[in-house]
């Protein structure tokens, strides 16, 4: 058996929707027990409304010592100006103590994201939340080109070898995409059949 947590922060509700699609492809694979989880708004309530945020969200609020207690972690971001939305940033940061006793060293982490526009920032989201899984000593884990989903041009889309993405609108107008929410669920398997042939 696995476990795998997908931890995710959303605030009009698109992040929120692939990490269920990521959860679902991890749920896929046999022996592998998934959770979703969400890291805590930061935002005041009312300012929260006024921004037009999508009032939360089925997952659980998750703890920074939580993250031990799992073999994979895949975490679920927007972007804010090309990285991670500063609540995630604020739960990781939380997590040195994890850190100093290496207690995520060898598990795998992956990261999937969404941005309002086509070139908002998606693939440097993702790129500048690496550093902080390889300094957990995590195995990082993106969408590889077997899913050939990502190299199509038939809509616009998102999805790097980087890791699954949504293009959410100006507005947030745009939920994910059919195939983007595919590139999730394929991501979530991916990670999951690597934890079940490290921990399984």
């Amino acid at each position: 058996m696995s476990r795998i947590l997908v931890l995710y922060h959303s605030f009009y509700g698109h992040i929120e929707a692939m990490a269920k699609a990521v959860a679902e492809g991890a749920g896929q694979v046999r022996g592998a027990q998934v959770e979703i989880k969400r890291v805590p708004e930061t935002v005041p309530d009312d300012v929260f409304r006024q921004a037009g945020g999508k009032a939360h969200q089925a997952a659980p609020v998750a703890q920074p010592a939580e993250l031990a207690d799992y073999d994979a972690i895949i975490f679920g971001t927007p972007t804010r100006f090309g990285n991670m939305s500063g609540q995630m940033r604020n739960f990781l940061d939380q997590t040195g103590a994890l850190w100093m006793s290496g207690a995520l060293v060898g598990k795998v982490g992956s990261v999937f994201c969404s941005s309002a526009t086509q070139h908002g920032g998606q693939e440097s989201t993702i790129l500048t939340f690496i550093p902080t899984l390889l300094h957990h000593g995590m195995v990082v884990v993106g969408l590889p080109y077997s899913d050939q989903t990502q190299v199509g041009v038939d809509e616009v889309k998102g999805g790097s070898p980087y890791g699954a993405s949504t293009i959410a609108g100006g507005q947030g107008e745009r939920m994910p995409s059919l195939q983007e929410l595919g590139m999730a669920r394929y991501q979530g398997r991916h990670v999951a059949n690597i934890a079940s042939r490290l921990f399984g």
